[in-house]
């Protein structure tokens, strides 16, 4: 497919001059603070997204999950969230670094509306911080803790369409390879799918928390 970069919209002015401009609610909902609203769907919520860039701007975003409320509400200012165990690669860690600007987005099953957080993070090793997060013996060896800058609930449009808990668009396990195929076809065949079945499921049974 040609893409034509003169189609490309390139400046703020050339949305809006497609898409209007945010109006009523859209822009009346945004705090700078968590409420009681806010504060309960983070205590309700499994799963949460946080996003963020490098400081030369190349973004990743990665998701985080647990019990729900395992992210903490210091204040009304403040979130801390547990780093548990995963694959050393750090993207978002080392993201925060180099560049504080993180936005989050915040999910409870059965839920269809979503919690959007933006602020600036910063990676805390305290073991009294950490300590709070214990789970089976076992503490993450950092926690992300979040300035709040920007909150608010998000509409339910997106799950609407996706019908993301009705269940169904959900497919048969089978639908696709499994990980550890697909993880064999991605790292150049380095590793048999056997090789990486063994580790997937050390990690998982040793590396949870």
């Amino acid at each position: 497919m040609d893409h034509d970069a003169n189609q490309a919209i390139e400046t703020a002015a050339g949305l809006r001059g497609i898409y209007g401009d945010a109006m009523g609610l859209a822009v009346a909902k945004e705090m700078t603070r968590l409420d009681r609203h806010c504060r309960d769907f983070i205590a309700l919520s499994p799963f949460m997204v946080i996003g963020s860039a490098n400081a030369a701007g190349a973004a990743d975003v990665s998701p985080k999950g647990d019990a729900p409320g395992f992210v903490q509400v210091l204040d009304d200012r403040h979130l801390l969230i547990p780093d548990r165990p995963g694959n050393n690669r750090l993207d978002t860690l080392e993201n925060i670094t180099e560049n504080a600007e993180v936005a989050t987005i915040f999910f409870v099953p059965g839920v269809k509306e979503t919690l959007r957080i933006n602020g600036r993070a910063r990676i805390v090793a305290d073991t009294e911080v950490t300590a709070q997060f214990e789970v089976n013996g076992k503490l993450p060896k950092t926690a992300i803790l979040i300035e709040v800058r920007e909150v608010f609930m998000h509409c339910a449009k997106a799950l609407v369409r996706s019908r993301l808990w009705e269940g169904d668009y959900q497919v048969e396990r089978t639908a696709l390879p499994r990980y550890a195929e697909i993880l064999a076809d991605h790292a150049d065949h380095s590793m048999t799918v056997d090789e990486i079945e063994t580790e997937i499921e050390v990690s998982t049974k040793t590396r949870m928390w």
